[in-house]
């Protein structure tokens, strides 16, 4: 198994389990998302598409392009939060749906920091 291989296993199951609990926590996530201050389309279409990209990422088609995908999408989450956090805004995070109930922190910067730089190893492995 290759690095890039590893990274992008480990990365599909995170978006795969992200987007499984927004949809498992129902109208939650769409009060988490709001309150983090995304856009209503983002409600709807976030969760298949994490779910998605999840299993385009485990099943390895289309890595390459995949990965950009991820990239785009984590880069939008890292600015959402940055901005709310450059704000002292600290709404529950909605990246996991129940499962991440706790305010916005710096942690999660850094965790979307990791998942970036699988995405890159994806892309560049």
């Amino acid at each position: 198994m290759t690095f890039a291989f590893a990274a992008g296993l480990v990365l599909g199951i995170t978006f795969l389990a992200a987007g499984a609990s927004k949809i498992a926590s129902g109208s939650l996530w769409a009060q988490q998302a709001h309150a983090i201050g995304a856009p209503r389309v983002a409600v709807a279409v976030v969760p298949p598409l994490e779910i998605v990209l999840g299993a385009l990422l485990c099943a390895r088609v289309a890595p390459v392009v995949v990965a950009v995908m991820a990239l785009a999408l984590l880069a939008m989450f890292t600015a959402l939060i940055t901005v709310r956090l450059a704000q002292g805004k600290r709404p529950p995070c909605a990246c996991f749906g129940s499962w991440s109930a706790r305010p916005l922190g710096w942690r999660h910067l850094l965790r979307n920091g990791v998942l970036i730089a699988l995405a890159v190893v994806v892309l560049i492995g």
